[in-house]
């Protein structure tokens, strides 16, 4: 990956085609591909990368929704649920360390089409289960298969874009994250109340054939597919040649600049697992809210969310643009996340199901804000052939991260019967992985790192 979401935009102008920054359509073109597709078709790449993340998040979210119907029906405590949340992060980071080798090797086209395959069956494979291990397994392969939902689509928008467009390539993507728990929250209980749960797994899981047909359909790599004009292509491939030089991980690990990203990743994703996992729960126990009606909030907190992604990268942006140092703008908008995150640890005081809605949504935006500019950290000081490592290292820490918050939380919850302590510990997390990142990284000095050719 060679920028990650929401890169700072003096980064990516180095390269123009043309003064608009869009390529020049011929009139063949244009008489061939009405509505101005011609020279433009990478977007219809990204509107199927978009399509895929929803569809991803989706059947995530689908556990979480009824999970207190399954431990009414499958009379789980706690602590099963945890295990089923900690089953999926195990596999999922399992994932992390394999599927971007799977993806070099098989391709783009054929490596997310078998990916959303396997978890498209997987989360079908829920229905089926009768049993706590049936469960288990499910969940696992969910997440083995889920794992390749980011190398796949990071890659495709490098095959596809030039890098003054993938930053915002990979942001339109990454808002099917979004998008899909805000269906799943409207979708799901409609169709658990109408025909039961197992339906509601059957059915999101088999969006993803739809998917697939579109996929292998449409994805071709831009010099192969016949859409694709030659002024689109010469603009997608505009970009220097890039480095033919790896960085072992063995390299990396030492730096304080990974550790840096990886310390921010292990502290800030097990706080998002956590609301991703458990907020639909929270808001039924807590104001008793039935499941018929758990999809407005589910949606209001995802909406919030959404403009704080936007709005954490466009902060360290403008300030950089006017003047400031990307050290100071990164942190800047960091601190000014972290600050937001901290209401939070109160959302289970107010009487109120609406102000509640509110801190975690406001929460839920502080970290896609937070996320955004931690991700920058790594092309900020990693040359681009060690960019997709380290993020892959950080993925990693993330979901391990995720392993240990399913724990905690399901015991708490198991023990107390409250969702105090772990809302406490989410809102102050993104202040202490800033004062880390701080003293690990006080100048977002450049990594210095020496690469040896690939044989």
């Amino acid at each position: 990956m060679d920028d990650p979401p929401n890169t700072d935009l003096k980064k990516s102008s180095s390269v123009n085609s043309s003064p608009s920054h869009v390529p020049s359509i011929d009139p063949a073109g244009e008489k061939r591909f009405p509505f101005r597709l011609a020279g433009n078709f990478r977007w219809v790449i990204c509107g199927l990368l978009l399509f895929g993340s929803t569809k991803n998040y989706m059947d995530r979210q689908v556990l979480s929704l009824l999970k207190t119907t399954l431990q009414h029906d499958m009379h789980w405590n706690e602590i099963d649920y945890g295990n089923l949340v900690f089953a999926f992060q195990a596999f999922y980071a399992m994932g992390m360390l394999l599927v971007g080798r799977l993806v070099d090797r098989l391709g783009t086209r054929r490596a997310y089409a078998i990916a959303m395959v396997f978890w498209s069956l997987a989360s079908m494979a829920h229905a089926a289960a009768r049993s706590f291990f049936g469960f288990a397994l499910a969940r696992s392969a969910l997440g083995l298969g889920e794992s390749a939902l980011f190398p796949a689509s990071i890659k495709a928008v490098a095959e596809w874009f030039p890098k003054k467009e993938r930053a915002l390539a990979t942001g339109i993507f990454n808002a099917g994250t979004n998008v899909g728990a805000i269906l799943a929250g409207l979708f799901v209980p409609w169709v658990t109340i109408r025909f039961g749960w197992r339906w509601a797994f059957i059915t999101t899981g088999s969006i993803g054939f739809l998917w697939l047909a579109l996929w292998l359909a449409t994805y071709r790599k831009p010099e192969e597919h016949p859409r694709v004009i030659k002024a689109e292509l010469d603009y997608i491939h505009s970009d220097p040649p890039p480095p033919t030089q790896r960085v072992p991980w063995i390299r990396l690990l030492p730096l304080r600049q990974t550790w840096a990203y990886v310390v921010g990743k292990f502290l800030i994703d097990q706080v998002w697992w956590f609301y991703l996992f458990w907020t639909p729960d929270f808001l039924q126990r807590r104001y008793g809210l039935p499941l018929a009606e758990i999809g407005v909030p589910i949606m209001v907190i995802y909406l919030i969310s959404d403009v704080g992604s936007v709005a954490g990268g466009w902060v360290s942006s403008a300030m950089i643009h006017r003047g400031a140092t990307v050290n100071a703008g990164r942190k800047t908008a960091m601190l000014l996340c972290g600050l937001l995150a901290l209401p939070v640890m109160f959302a289970d005081r107010p009487s109120d199901l609406w102000i509640a809605v509110v801190l975690v949504g406001v929460a839920a935006a502080a970290h896609q804000g937070f996320s955004a500019n931690l991700y920058t950290l790594v092309s900020d000081t990693f040359p681009n052939q060690a960019v997709g490592s380290v993020t892959g290292i950080g993925g990693m820490a993330g979901a391990v991260g995720g392993m240990l918050m399913a724990k905690i939380v399901a015991y708490l919850l198991q023990w107390t019967g409250s969702y105090r302590v772990p809302l406490f510990g989410a809102g102050l997390m993104y202040l202490i992985a800033l004062l880390l990142i701080q003293v690990l990284v006080p100048r977002l000095d450049p990594a210095r790192l020496e690469s040896k050719p690939t044989s």
